[in-house]
């Protein structure tokens, strides 16, 4: 209860006052079969007054020596219906707004501490397990809580109101719940053990369907080009089948507690008949008590089936909340709550980049590292061009400069401070990126760009539209700038995304710009303009390129050339080519150098 009260105590009220109207249902409930019994007894039986209790007589006095006795004892009854009807209908209510506000709550908590997640972070849970701890295990709780607060006084209130009347109606009769009772808590005890492992692999099951569907949805495109829709429908069947089969695991579980449940009340129901019915005979209990006492019996037994249900709405709802508890207590391995107070105010000023002796590995039990004793100076202001062969470690690179990855050893510096000095916000604000994958969002092309910057004006995003050469292309549309993208806008070219992509991050204004092969969807004329463009705007902004075309980078200040995680050269496009045979190999791969000439 201590993890989950920070969600409870803003909501408080409701916790407490759902439970408090279940009581008034119990206390009903516990009063009709009493009623009953009276109007079996003395209403439409010998009506000897004198002999009912003194409740009953002051029932019937209060109705008046005229009225019928039938009719007092059902006014009583009516109101005791309507105050249940009350008291439910407010503990459901109640029990409503406690539950959905405290899921609203977690779920907001978890999707922050999904924003603060690293690449890494991400990639240990998975985004399909993610979305699932989310959704359906944030319900799962919600569920829980929902059931409990109507059921935690009801169930045990009935049960211990039951138990008392039946005592109260015949203490010898019973005897049939000392023998029955204990054998149900041992059956639903073995239930319950049985349960929670079952729900657990469910929930694992649904994050793999989801991340199935996932990625079948994404890539959709891919699918369809490469005719691959019979695999993709075969591998939904098989992860769809795993989720069916985890499902009915864990529901026989539930099913099992309904037969078992009937078996004990119908088992009960006829012991106390056999019994009854025997001092009835004897005249040792009386018609309406008879009646009563099986009420009371159905009531006990209904009430531990509710509570048996709420145990195993617990097991579910446990595991769910162990997962949900993985990741709000995930310890992000990139943050910055050790920052003081100077280095807070801290910001990029001119842009200046420094790795030294810098390693990193994606793994971190592996031997194998991505990047290897890196060293490099990157002057402020200044546009140097990366290239290397696939796997080369250049995008990883570059993702350490905002701290998307943090090295395992040595150190990056942006204007002589360690990156680990900046706040995240501060550093990341500071640096632009265009990353390999184009990644825009479901709205309009003007709220795209403004993720550069929400207060850019119409005419700054024009501006900069142009200078990525995107402007040209959104202005032939028929709503321009309000044109609304589709989900991951799949309704715009590839060429068009990486043009959009670029202005968004330019309208940024960012000291240092990554360019992480960002025109290789862009024809080489298009991409010339672009590349003009830059060079006339950026003014004192730190340019990174990472490009596969030796053209995209030859006119850099400076060209870093990677090969397997290590720096193999660096110098300009005529130091190289005289004195470096990988960027040679490279130059003269590309139409016989005809390319880069």
């Amino acid at each position: 209860m201590k993890k989950w009260y920070k969600y409870i105590k803003p909501y408080l009220p409701y916790f407490i006052i759902g439970p408090l109207c279940m009581i008034v249902e119990v206390v009903g409930e516990v009063l009709m079969p009493k009623f009953l019994a009276n109007i079996i007894d003395y209403g439409t039986g010998a009506r000897d007054i004198e002999n009912a209790s003194e409740v009953i007589k002051k029932i019937y006095s209060f109705a008046g020596d005229k009225s019928p006795f039938v009719i007092a004892i059902m006014l009583c009854m009516v109101i005791t219906a309507v105050l249940m009807m009350l008291g439910g209908v407010g503990g459901a209510y109640f029990g409503a707004k406690a539950s959905v506000n405290f899921a609203a709550d977690l779920r907001e908590d978890i999707y922050r501490q999904v924003q603060k997640f690293s690449f890494a972070d991400i990639d240990k849970f998975s985004t399909g397990s993610l979305v699932t701890r989310l959704t359906n295990d944030v319900t799962q709780l919600q569920n829980f809580i929902n059931m409990v607060l109507r059921m935690c006084l009801r169930s045990p209130g009935m049960l211990i109101g039951g138990i008392i009347m039946a005592v109260v109606v015949n203490p010898g009769l019973t005897a049939v719940l000392a023998v029955s009772l204990p054998l149900l808590a041992v059956a639903i005890f073995f239930i319950m053990k049985t349960a929670f492992p079952r729900f657990s692999v469910q929930q694992e099951k649904l994050d793999n369907l989801n991340s199935t569907v996932q990625e079948n949805v994404t890539n959709v495109r891919v699918v369809k080009s490469f005719v691959r829709e019979d695999f993709e429908t075969e591998k939904f069947r098989q992860a769809n089948a795993l989720y069916k089969t985890a499902g009915i695991n864990s529901m026989k579980v539930m099913i099992l507690m309904s037969p078992v449940m009937t078996f004990f009340m119908n088992a009960t129901t006829i012991a106390v008949y056999w019994i009854g019915g025997n001092m009835l005979v004897n005249n040792s209990m009386s018609t309406g008590n008879l009646t009563a006492f099986i009420t009371y019996i159905t009531q006990i037994l209904m009430s531990l089936m509710m509570i048996s249900m709420v145990f195993i709405t617990a097991s579910r709802a446990t595991a769910s909340g162990k997962r949900i508890r993985e990741v709000l207590d995930e310890e992000v391995d990139i943050d910055d709550v050790e920052i003081s107070e100077e280095d807070a105010a801290r910001r990029i000023s001119s842009g200046e980049i420094e790795f030294r002796n810098v390693s990193f590995r994606y793994y971190k039990t592996s031997d194998e590292k991505v990047l290897s004793d890196i060293n490099l100076k990157i002057p402020a202001g200044a546009t140097v061009g990366i290239i290397g062969s696939t796997g080369a470690g250049k995008s990883t690179l570059v993702s350490l400069i905002a701290r998307l990855y943090d090295a395992d050893e040595g150190e990056i510096l942006i204007d002589g401070a360690d990156v680990r000095d900046y706040t995240l916000y501060n550093l990341r604000e500071g640096v632009g990126f265009v990353l390999q994958k184009n990644t825009l969002f479901s709205g309009s092309i003007e709220d795209n760009l403004r993720w550069g910057d929400s207060n850019a004006t119409e005419e700054e995003i024009k501006k900069y539209a142009s200078i990525a050469q995107a402007d040209q292309f959104v202005s032939q549309f028929t709503d321009g700038y309000n044109t609304m993208l589709d989900q991951g806008a799949t309704n715009i070219s590839g060429g068009q995304k990486q043009r959009l992509c670029i202005a968004r991050a330019l309208i940024k204004k960012p000291k240092i710009l990554v360019l992480d092969d960002s025109t290789s969807a862009v024809d080489t004329a298009t991409e010339a303009k672009i590349r003009k463009a830059l060079s006339g705007m950026l003014g004192d902004s730190t340019v990174i390129i990472i490009a596969q075309r030796i053209s995209s980078v030859k006119d850099a200040d400076m060209i870093v050339v990677m090969n397997e995680g290590r720096i193999t050269g660096t110098g300009t496009h005529s130091e190289l080519l005289a004195g470096n045979e990988e960027y040679r190999e490279i130059y003269y791969s590309q139409a016989d150098g005809k390319e880069g000439a």
